[in-house]
């Protein structure tokens, strides 16, 4: 057994700096690197308990099959410092997560809790969905063309498409869309300075960690009051199905049933908003792309994977090994935690042929967007569902576009993509 390969401080540090993920082209040189010569490495940095840095695909794949030996509820899903962990576990009386999804949860809760909404987001059920979902991108594709010409395509258009379509499935109302957008935002960009809570630079992680407790504080009291609405009035929708839930022939806890209604109203429309936007970015740097699929539209399969591929909205997720294994010629000892770098298996060289080319004709596209394995994304149907009817409607409208201005991606380690977009175009 060769001994273990420490990943260097300066990409040790890389890897987990927010700013690093707000770089597209920095992160790619970076993940490249630690590929060709680090692919499995552990990290040495004072701030947090050491992990390995898994970035190969196929190491990446591997680890996510076997759910019963690599857990996600043992240490913190996230990348969390050892301070902060410690925090949370004071305050949870021993747990390191604020929040009980089904991103934290093993066997044998997990199925469990998984099977309650499963069926509501299977292709057979989601196409009856389909012509409603076709009205709302309707909507908003003619919300682009009164702009005359010129948009922040995220801001006006790709982040409330989503929003809407998964808000109606849940059972949200209309009007409070705005504030579900905002503690998503608030939540996921909690280490971006333009977009989290305290609206400026991260100086203390204490009150950064303040600062999400109280998004998850809210989103609480929010979906408490739709429990409780559903369960004396139930509906046709996805928080009839959360609010009346039985585990074990008992009813679903409070807790467990608010942070059900969270990772959907936040992952449920946060990641599709990405992808869509990824989307055009790639076809305004390639026209040839969009050229193609203007003109074959069956290439719009191709579009959605590998948008989803190019945006990598999930950046990472953690585990724990219950076991030691043995990977890449190295031993994970039982209670290594392990990072799984999803922009660097969705760019690994074997793999992906030209894996920086934005390639709608890229067959198969195995890219990891959505995991694998017993967590592999609930919502992933629905997700390329919305982007196939969103392009088969602005697609044939759209006659040209082009960036104005420089768009950005969010400074995040955990979730992100671009936060503005701004293009002229022209429409029929």
């Amino acid at each position: 057994m060769s001994p273990i390969p420490f990943l260097p401080e300066e990409l040790s540090r890389a890897i987990v700096s927010p700013k690093t993920y707000a770089d597209q082209r920095a992160l790619d040189q970076i993940l490249a690197q630690i590929r060709a010569n680090y692919p499995l490495a552990k990290t040495q940095l004072d701030e947090f308990l050491p992990f390995w840095f898994v970035s190969k695909h196929a190491d990446i794949l591997e680890i996510s099959r076997q759910n019963d030996l690599f857990l996600s509820g043992e240490l913190p899903t996230t990348l969390t410092t050892k301070s902060v962990e410690a925090k949370v576990r004071k305050q949870t009386g021993g747990s390191p997560h604020l929040i009980r999804t089904l991103v934290q949860m093993d066997a044998p809760e997990h199925p469990k809790f998984r099977v309650m909404t499963q069926a509501w987001f299977m292709p057979q059920n989601l196409r009856k969905l389909e012509d409603q979902i076709r009205i709302i991108a309707r909507y908003y594709i003619d919300k682009m063309a009164e702009l005359n010409g010129r948009c922040d395509f995220l801001a006006d258009i790709a982040l409330f498409f989503p929003l809407r379509v998964i808000m109606e499935i849940l059972g949200v109302p209309e009007a409070d869309e705005p504030r579900m957008l905002k503690l998503t935002q608030e939540l996921f960009g909690a280490q971006d300075p333009e977009m989290n809570r305290s609206g400026g630079k991260i100086v203390d992680e204490q009150k950064a960690l303040a600062d999400i407790q109280a998004v998850l504080m809210d989103f609480f009291m929010y979906f408490n009051q739709i429990t409780q609405a559903r369960r004396a009035n139930p509906n046709e929708d996805v928080a009839t199905v959360i609010a009346n839930a039985k585990i074990d022939g008992e009813p679903i806890g409070a807790f467990e049933a608010v942070s059900y209604y969270t990772i959907i109203a936040t992952a449920g429309h946060d990641t599709t908003s990405s992808s869509t936007a990824a989307g055009l970015f790639g076809l305004i740097e390639n026209p040839d792309q969009l050229a193609a699929v203007k003109a074959d539209p069956t290439m719009i399969t191709g579009l959605v994977d590998e948008s989803i591929r190019w945006a990598t909205p999930v950046k990472h997720f953690m585990r724990s090994a219950t076991q030691d294994y043995e990977l890449r010629g190295q031993t994970i000892k039982k209670g290594d935690w392990l990072m799984l770098s999803y922009p660097s298996g969705n760019r690994d060289e074997e793999v992906f042929v030209e894996p920086y080319r934005f390639n709608l004709n890229r067959t198969p596209n195995q890219h990891l967007s959505f995991g694998y394995g017993a967590h592999l994304c609930l919502g992933q149907h629905l997700a390329k569902m919305e982007m196939r009817i969103f392009w088969e409607e602005l697609l044939p409208r759209l006659k040209w576009v082009k960036f104005d201005g420089i768009p950005k991606l969010t400074e995040a380690n955990f979730v992100g993509g671009l936060k503005n977009m701004p293009i002229i175009y022209e429409m029929n």
